[in-house]
This record gives C-alpha cells, sequence and structure tokens, in this order.
C-alpha cells in the first residue's frame, strides 16, 4: 500500500491568531478558507485589492494595510504567505521558521510545513481531501462528491453525540459495549431523527437505548471480499468491516481490502492457496467460535463470494453447532468479474441459457466431470483454479465430444491492477498450464456465448513454441 509523505491532523485554531499575508486573489482565498473556523484572522496586506477588503470583512478579520515585518508572527499558531510573489514568500516562510510558526507557502509545496486541504463543512463534522499538493484540483473534484453524500444536517448528529457523551460515559461501561453503543447511534433511529431535524427524538431515542441491556453479543459475518478491486466490495461489506473486533482473512484478500477495516481490530491471517495452508479449515472453525464465544464481532473475509467454493458450508455449520448467529455477505464472484473484464455474456438467446460454476479438482483420473455433461449441451462453464489441470479439462471435454474450437477466455487476477486476459480456443487451453509468466489465480470460461464479447485487448492463449519454452 502507498505511503503518505504527509501526516493528516486538525490544528485547534478557535479564538488563537492565524496569519495571513498578501494583498490578491491568493490571500482573499485563504481568508474565505478560514473564515469558516473561529480563528482569530489577522490579514497583513499591502494595499489590499477589493476582493480581500470585502472578504475579510464579511468574516470578521483584521486587516492590516501594511508591509509584513516577523513581529506580525508573534502568538500565531499558522501563518499563509499568499503574496504570489516568489521571493516575498519565501522570506515569510523563513521568518515563520525562525519562529518556529507552521507555515503553508501558497503554490510552493517546498517551501510548506503543511497543505491546506479542500473541505467539506458539516461542522462540527469536517472531512478534509488532500494530496499532499500533488494535485489541488483532483481534491476538489473528491470534495465535491462528499458534499453530495454528505446530508448538510449531519452536524446535528455529531453535535448530538457531543452533548451525550458525559451521559454515556456515566450509563455505558467502557470497551465494547459503549463502542457498540455509538454504532447504533449513528447507524438507526436516532440518526434518523436527527437527520430529518427532531433533535428532541433523537435525544430521547438515544436515552432510550442506554437504558437497554448492552449488547455484548458476539456475531459472524461470512463476507465475500469479491476478486480484488476495492470498488467491487459492496458496501454492506464496508459497513460491517468498520463494525469488526476481528478480521480473519484469506491470502488472495488484497491488503487493500482488509485496511478498509477499523484500525484497532485484530487481523488474522488463515491464507489459503494452492498446496499451502496457514490454518486447516477445522481450525478455521475453531476460531470462528472462540472469537465469537468471547463477544467479539467476527469478518471472515474470503476472496470472491463465500458460498462459491469458499467452504462457507462448513463454517455456517460449525458457528451452528455452537450457537452463534452469524450472516453472510455475498461478494462478487471471480466468474462475473472474469466475464466483465473480457466483455463476454455468460448467458446469451439462442446460444447459452445456462451458466456453470466448477472447479478444476473434479478432473480425477479419466473420470469425466459432472459438469462436463452440461458443458456439451451448451451451458457456458466457469472453471475455478483450473490453470494447473487445464490440459486435463481441455482433453475430457474433447474427448467426450465437445469441439477443440470452443471459445476460451483465461482471465489472471480478475479486477486488480495486474489483471490479464487471455482467448483463444478449447484446443489452446493445454498451453495454459505450461506458460511460466502467469502465477496469479486463473478462471477459466468455456463456451460458445464467448464467441460474442469484445475482448480486443485480449492477448492470444496460446504463444509459439518458442515463446512457451522461454517462458
Amino acid at each position: 500500500m502507498p505511503r503518505l509523505s504527509s501526516f493528516p491532523a486538525f490544528h485547534r485554531v478557535a479564538d488563537r491568531l492565524v496569519l495571513i499575508v498578501g494583498s490578491g486573489a491568493a490571500a482573499a482565498a485563504k481568508v474565505r478558507l478560514l473564515g469558516e473556523t473561529e480563528a482569530r484572522l489577522v490579514v497583513v496586506a499591502p494595499a489590499p485589492g477589493a476582493e480581500l477588503v470585502a472578504d475579510a470583512a464579511r468574516v470578521g478579520a483584521e486587516l492590516r494595510d501594511e508591509a509584513f515585518a516577523p513581529g506580525h508572527l508573534e502568538g500565531a499558531v499558522l501563518a499563509f504567505a499568499a503574496t504570489e510573489d516568489e521571493d516575498e514568500d519565501r522570506r515569510i516562510a523563513e521568518a515563520a521558521h525562525a519562529a518556529r510558526v507552521p507555515v503553508n507557502v501558497v503554490d510552493r509545496p517546498d517551501l510548506c510545513d503543511f497543505t491546506t486541504p479542500a473541505i467539506v463543512n458539516r461542522a462540527p463534522l469536517a472531512v478534509a481531501i488532500g494530496t499532499e499538493g500533488a494535485a489541488p484540483v483532483l481534491a476538489r473534484h473528491v470534495r465535491a462528491k462528499i458534499e453530495a453524500m454528505l446530508a448538510p444536517e449531519i452536524g446535528r448528529l455529531a453535535s448530538l453525540a457531543d452533548g451525550l457523551r458525559s451521559t454515556v460515559a456515566r450509563m455505558i461501561p467502557g470497551g465494547e459495549a459503549r463502542r457498540r453503543f455509538w454504532a447504533g447511534l449513528f447507524d438507526g433511529p436516532v440518526s434518523a431523527r436527527a437527520l430529518a431535524g427532531d433533535v428532541a427524538g433523537a435525544r430521547a431515542e438515544a436515552i432510550r437505548m442506554m437504558a437497554a441491556e448492552p449488547d455484548v453479543a458476539g456475531f459472524v459475518w461470512l463476507v465475500g471480499a469479491g476478486p480484488g478491486a476495492t470498488d467491487l466490495l459492496t458496501l454492506r461489506a464496508q459497513r460491517v468491516l468498520q463494525e469488526a473486533d476481528v478480521i480473519i482473512h484469506d491470502a488472495l484478500v488484497p491488503e487493500e481490502v482488509i485496511a478498509m477495516g477499523r484500525r484497532d481490530a485484530h487481523r488474522i491471517s488463515v491464507g489459503k492457496r494452492k498446496g499451502r495452508h496457514e490454518a486447516t479449515q477445522s481450525e478455521i472453525d475453531a476460531i470462528l467460535v472462540r472469537e465469537a464465544k468471547t463477544g467479539r464481532r467476527v469478518v471472515r473475509l474470503k476472496s470472491g463470494d463465500p458460498l462459491i467454493f469458499g467452504r462457507a458450508g462448513e463454517e455456517m455449520d460449525a458457528l451452528s453447532a455452537a450457537g452463534v448467529p452469524f450472516e453472510v455477505i455475498p461478494g462478487v464472484t471471480a466468474a462475473f468479474a472474469a466475464a466483465a473484464s473480457a466483455r463476454t455474456p455468460l448467458t446469451l438467446r439462442g446460444v447459452a441459457s445456462s451458466l456453470v460454476f466448477a472447479t478444476g479438482h473434479d478432473v480425477d483420473g479419466r473420470t469425466l466431470p459432472d459438469w462436463a455433461g452440461l458443458a456439451l449441451g451448451g451451458a457456458t462453464v466457469a472453471v475455478y483454479m483450473g490453470r494447473t489441470v487445464a490440459a486435463a479439462v481441455a482433453d475430457r471435454l474433447v474427448e467426450a465430444g465437445l469441439s477443440p474450437d470452443t471459445p476460451v477466455a483465461a482471465v489472471e487476477n480478475a479486477s486488480q491492477p495486474d489483471e490479464r486476459l487471455l482467448v483463444g480456443a478449447l484446443g489452446d487451453l493445454p498451453t495454459l498450464a505450461e506458460r511460466g509468466d502467469i502465477d496469479g489465480p486463473v478462471l477459466i470460461l468455456i463456451g460458445r456465448a464467448l464467441a460474442s464479447g469484445y475482448a480486443e485487448r485480449a492477448a492470444p492463449l496460446a504463444l509459439p513454441s518458442a515463446a512457451v519454452a522461454a517462458a
């Protein structure tokens, strides 16, 4: 995961001096930005422009028509150099550094101690979006999207929570019970009433929640993480990741998805890749039961969908036998992600009216898998975990009568940045296992419906003999 070069933080500026130096449009923009806070603004502006004069008057800033001097920094907690003159801005920055006052210099990130984010103001709730100075316009675009997401009234909910804090501390013991109370308050009837303007009703409902028996029971969510792309995770999956005390994840779940959970959640890797397991399925079942029995809320995070080759049936049996409540949250399975990447239909009127999910491990000796008959009947087959047995799959199907010209697509790391799409025919499929340039999870699609796809950017499944040898 990429690392930030700056650490986001909020400065306390209420009733404290913040200095802005400049006379033009850049200084006026900073005045408008800082005018949304309770800071005591002082603007040093020799020959201030009309825009700056108007903005300073509107927000109640003190405007000093004089040249900057280091003495202006005395007592300041933040300073902004916005003269739009490189030499003068550098002089202001050097004076601020000497006075140990953090300084921001407009359009000069190399001179800045901090950068100013794009802000969504729902006081006392604030959302700050920054790009470390790399792309301020992008930050503004993101801000516009967040503005549309957050109701203007959401600040009422934050204010209500602030007013309840001491009462909650007195009535609800610390730890998990209190955390769950706050989670319920922000995602339930209290929230709905506050956002609707019924603050008194919201407060009464919150008091009722406090008086109720604390919810400290354990719970397990079996969550589909999807094929890997973070924006294919469902909204419900995102929500429960933020509620979980423990996240138990497989090796194929990307770190970016795991990181969407609470920072203080305990992570347990039970990595399961072909040929190497960190924990057996019975051990995973025991971990789920153990963590839930201690009162924790557990997310069992699986690649794709938990109900498709995800061993969710065994985990549900173990949880049910232990009396642990659970919920299954579906995810985008790899077959759907692969078909989307290949831009190919999985069913097609007059060509394929059924879809089979199969696993390459079904190919055992010379026995034709049960799903092969459906493939012969025109079904589209999605073969999971099939790269190493691709030759056997192709041989069995051809022997059974499926044409070697039947369209095939193989998708490595579907939906992820390093995704690769290969297309060809069933007769080409045996070369898949021979390619040393493929080491990620591969989903194989087989069927006549694939001929109607739009996979122009795909590479050929079969490489020339020399290329296979080199790989």
